[in-house]
C-alpha cells in the first residue's frame, strides 16, 4: 500500500514571498518566449521585467508578470509545444538555486525533498505545491498549481512542470530516467509527439483529477554522484536567499526598489528616481500620491532601513554610515537610531565605532561613552 510521506516545510521564520516568483524563472520564461516566436515588446513593459530587476537574483517579479508571458506564448503555439519548448531552454542551471537543491543531495529521492521543501527559491509558493508520495516500488509526484489561469497556460506549465523532474533526475544519475506514467488533467492534444519527447514515454493519462509523474523507486533511491554536505548548505542558502529576497508584487515595491538603488549616491533625489523609472517627476509623484505616500516618507522609511541594516551587518564607521544614508553627521544617526528603536546605537552593531568586531554582549551592552 501506498504511504503518503509529507513534504518537509519550509521554517517557519522563512518567508514565502507569495504572488512572486524568482528572478532565475521570469529570465527564463522571457528566452523561452522570444525563443517561440513572441515579439518581446508585448512583455517588456510588465512589472519586473526591467533589466536592473531581472539581472539581480534577490529581485522576485510579480507572479502575474510570468502568468502573462504563458499567456503570450500559448497563443503563439499549442500548449504542449510551449511546454517542450519550455524543457528545451532550461538547462541545468537556469532555474538558479532550486536546479541545484534538487540534484546535490545523495539520492534524487532526497533531493527532490530538498527541491519539494524551498519551492519559493523556483515558483509562487502561494499557489504551487509539491505532493511525494512512496511505496516499495514508486515514487510519485504531483505538482499543485491553485493559480487563476486559462486552460492552455495551466495545461502548459504543468506538463513543463512534470517534466523538469524527468530531466533533472536525469542530469544528476548521469543516466536516463524514465518515469513509469504520467498522468495530465488537460485534454489529450491530437499529437502526443511533443509530450513523449519530453517524459521519455507514451505512458500519458490525460483529464486525469491530478497532474504526476511516476518513477520507479529504485531508480530515485539509488545513489547519485555529489559532494557530501553540499545539499546541507544550498538549504541554508535557500533559507537566507529567501530571507534577503525583494518581492515586487507592484509598482510601490519597484519604485521602493528603485529607491534603494539611489542610497549609493550622496543625495538621492526625485528627479533621479523618476529617471530611473522613466517616468517625468510629476507622473511620480502622482503615482506615489495614488498609493497614498509621499517622496519624503519613502526617502525616510528606505533610509531608516539602510541605515539599520549597515549597522548590524557590516563594520562601516558611524561616520561612514552616517554620509552613506544622508545625515550630516554622526550624532545626527545617533538621535534618529534612538528614535526609531528606543534603543543607542551599541545595542544594534556586531562591530565597534571603529570597524572592529564588537565586545561580547555583556560589555556591548554598556552605553557609548559621551551617550545619553
Amino acid at each position: 500500500m501506498r504511504a503518503r510521506e509529507p513534504v518537509e516545510p519550509v521554517p517557519a521564520e522563512v518567508p514565502l514571498l507569495p504572488g512572486t516568483t524568482p528572478a532565475a524563472f521570469t529570465r527564463l520564461n522571457a528566452a523561452a518566449a522570444a525563443r517561440i516566436g513572441v515579439d518581446p515588446a508585448a512583455y517588456a513593459h510588465l512589472l519586473g521585467m526591467a533589466p536592473e530587476h531581472l539581472r539581480e537574483d534577490h529581485y522576485r517579479p510579480p507572479a502575474s508578470t510570468n502568468i502573462r508571458i504563458w499567456e503570450l506564448m500559448t497563443l503563439q503555439a499549442p500548449w504542449h509545444e510551449v511546454s517542450l519548448n519550455m524543457s528545451r531552454a532550461s538547462t541545468l542551471g537556469t532555474l538558479g538555486l532550486w536546479d541545484y537543491l534538487l540534484t546535490q543531495a545523495a539520492t534524487p529521492l532526497e533531493s527532490l525533498r530538498d527541491a519539494a521543501g524551498f519551492i519559493a527559491t523556483v515558483a509562487d509558493a502561494g499557489t504551487e505545491a509539491l505532493r511525494i508520495e512512496v511505496d516499495d516500488r514508486h515514487v510519485t509526484i504531483s505538482h499543485v498549481n491553485a493559480a487563476d489561469l486559462t486552460d492552455e497556460v495551466a495545461s502548459a506549465i504543468r506538463a513543463y512542470s512534470l517534466a523538469l523532474f524527468r530531466q533533472r533526475f536525469s542530469e544528476s544519475t548521469r543516466r536516463d530516467i524514465t518515469p513509469v506514467k504520467v498522468s495530465l488533467a488537460a485534454r489529450a492534444p491530437r499529437t502526443h509527439r511533443s509530450l513523449a519527447e519530453m517524459y521519455g514515454t507514451r505512458a500519458i493519462e490525460f483529464a486525469g483529477p491530478v497532474n504526476s509523474i511516476t518513477f520507479e523507486a529504485a531508480d530515485l533511491t539509488a545513489s547519485q554522484p555529489h559532494a557530501p554536505g553540499l545539499s546541507a548548505h544550498l538549504r541554508r542558502h535557500a533559507r537566507q536567499s529567501l530571507e534577503e529576497a525583494v518581492p515586487l508584487r507592484d509598482w510601490l515595491d519597484v519604485f521602493r526598489a528603485t529607491l534603494r538603488t539611489t542610497l549609493d549616491e550622496e543625495t538621492p533625489t526625485l528627479r533621479d528616481a523618476a529617471r530611473r523609472m522613466a517616468l517625468s517627476t510629476r507622473t511620480l509623484q502622482r503615482r506615489l500620491d495614488e498609493h497614498r505616500t509621499s517622496w519624503s516618507e519613502e526617502l525616510q522609511t528606505v533610509r531608516r532601513e539602510h541605515a539599520l541594516h549597515l549597522l548590524a551587518t557590516t563594520g562601516m564607521t558611524l561616520d561612514a554610515i552616517a554620509r552613506r544614508t544622508g545625515y550630516a553627521d554622526p550624532r545626527g544617526l545617533r538621535r534618529a537610531v534612538h528614535r526609531w528603536t528606543g534603543q543607542p546605537v551599541a545595542a544594534l552593531r556586531a562591530h565597534d565605532e571603529d570597524g572592529h568586531a564588537a565586545e561580547p554582549p555583556a560589555a556591548a551592552a554598556r552605553p557609548d561613552r559621551g551617550e545619553s
